[in-house]
């Protein structure tokens, strides 16, 4: 099984569209703060020594399933799909609190870049071995 990180997020009035559903591009946002919470956890928040902090968001996707209706709270899972040399693919699903079955998932793509060029750069063997337990399986 691929090891998640998982984090609780309120809904609220304000995160609603005028038919009482989540809006839309409120995932993403719970998404990124998931995304935040796994730097965190990692150690990684604060990465500002390392060279692997310099990456661009290369690619977000979403699929809506079934809608949050109102307000209340959600799960929001993350883990890593794939490692690439400078691409680093994150899958997320967001979950009602009490049941395992997907409202939304997702993924997003994010690219290491020099940050003098802003082009592509591969990853450190550091941040490698710190993402190494959480990458995906193979069978």
């Amino acid at each position: 099984m691929t090891r998640f990180h998982e984090q609780i997020h309120g809904v609220y009035f304000d995160d609603l569209d005028p038919y009482g559903i989540l809006h839309n591009a409120r995932y993403l946002l719970l998404f990124e703060r998931t995304l935040g919470s796994f730097w965190a956890h990692m150690g990684l928040q604060g990465f500002q020594d390392s060279p692997d902090r310099f990456h661009f968001v290369r690619a977000n996707a979403v699929d809506y399933l079934r809608p949050v209706r109102g307000t209340g709270s959600v799960r929001v899972r993350v883990w890593i799909q794939q490692l690439g040399r400078s691409s680093l693919t994150f899958g997320f699903k967001l979950m009602r609190m009490d049941e395992d079955s997907e409202l939304a998932t997702g993924s997003r793509v994010v690219v290491r870049v020099d940050p003098d060029t802003w082009r592509p750069t591969p990853w450190t063997e550091a941040f490698r071995e710190v993402l190494t337990p959480w990458l995906p399986e193979v069978a």
